[in-house]
């Protein structure tokens, strides 16, 4: 049996995509400066079940779909489609609507270097 302890991203810009992360996120990281070619953002303590987030410099651009990406859903009382507007109103660009009229579904965004994720409903609004 493992556990997961950190998701790793490849990336140009370690730092900036850590930072932009750590803004939507909530998370912070410390002790990096911008030119650092690896950057880590912890998950907060008191949320030990999740990976921490580690970003990568890497020489190759992204030029193909994501074989892996993270599903993050909304903590402390917003909604998915609140979460949605605030992340692009952070820089993410829409890809892909998988919103249902029954309010069931997810959104699909591009991080700042093309990295997908997906918005999935909250806990309470699957409850």
């Amino acid at each position: 049996m493992i556990g997961v302890h950190t998701v790793t991203f490849d990336c140009a810009e370690p730092y900036e995509l850590a930072q932009w992360w750590g803004r939507i996120t909530g998370w912070s990281i410390a002790g990096y400066e911008p030119g650092d070619t690896e950057v880590l953002l912890e998950a907060p303590s008191d949320r030990p079940h999740e990976p921490n987030l580690l970003f990568i410099k890497v020489p190759q651009g992204k030029t193909v779909k994501n074989r892996l990406h993270l599903d993050v859903w909304p903590v402390g009382g917003a909604t998915r489609d609140e979460e949605v507007e605030r992340v692009v109103g952070l820089g993410a660009k829409p890809y892909e609507d998988h919103r249902n009229p029954d309010g069931t579904g997810w959104v699909t965004l591009l991080d700042p270097e093309g990295n997908e994720f997906c918005i999935v409903r909250s806990e309470a609004e699957r409850s």
